[in-house]
């Protein structure tokens, strides 16, 4: 009965914390008027859910969250900047893309595709890079995309993974509040740190060159 009573003490610990870091993402985000506030409180919660998941589980949530946030908050929005401007030139050349006819269309539109989907890759580990290495902005974007197409088979499992969420949150809106972004945090830092421990692996090895030579560093 006591592990019993253990157990359950300890799954709704964490339900707390999910929903309590989830609800700090939310606040942060409005109080940086969505538009400065959405890059450093998501970096902020990818380097909560990141110590997390390397076992850090007494990490003071407030103080870390709220230090990450100040600390990452111009950085991160010049990150999250220059993605926006990315999605604004994809979007454009789509535009272009649809007006075009017959031969013309597909001519533009397969490296349009191609274009796309690696700025998706990006997207799907902008985040864990940037919460686990130091680098300059650009090399976060580089990085980034670059482990999509090297991880290409779990980095489909991961956005599959997330967009069963996304449905699930939608099926019950009433977890949104609680549970939407930490949940796809989650699941992408998982992913990310899978990879990096693959990183690690053949960095050891000395392999594979691009890794030997990219000045990867991790954080504290």
């Amino acid at each position: 009965m006591q592990n019993m009573l253990g157990k359950l003490f300890t799954i709704c610990e964490w339900i707390m914390k999910l929903a309590y870091v989830n609800l700090l993402w939310l606040l942060f985000t409005v109080g940086g008027l969505i538009v400065f506030g959405f890059m450093p409180a998501t970096v902020s919660l990818f380097t909560i859910v990141r110590k997390w998941q390397m076992k850090q589980t007494e990490v003071p949530v407030w103080d870390t969250f709220l230090s990450i946030y100040k600390k990452e908050f111009t950085k991160s929005n010049l990150l999250g900047f220059i993605l926006v401007i990315c999605a604004g030139f994809i979007l454009l050349d789509l535009h272009f893309v649809n007006g075009l006819e017959g031969v013309l269309q597909l001519l533009f539109f397969v490296p349009m595709l191609i274009i796309s989907a690696l700025y998706f890759f990006t997207l799907m580990y902008i985040f864990p890079v940037y919460v686990h290495f130091d680098l300059r902005v650009t090399e976060y974007i580089k990085n980034s995309c670059l482990l999509g197409i090297l991880n290409l088979h779990l980095t489909l499992i991961i956005a599959a993974t997330a967009g069963s969420i996304i449905f699930l949150l939608l099926y019950s809106p009433a977890f949104i509040p609680f549970f939407s972004a930490v949940s796809i945090t989650w699941t992408l830092m998982y992913g990310g740190m899978y990879s990096f421990r693959k990183i690690e692996a053949r960095q050891k090895h000395q392999q594979p060159e691009q890794f030997r030579h990219s000045g990867l560093s991790r954080h504290i």
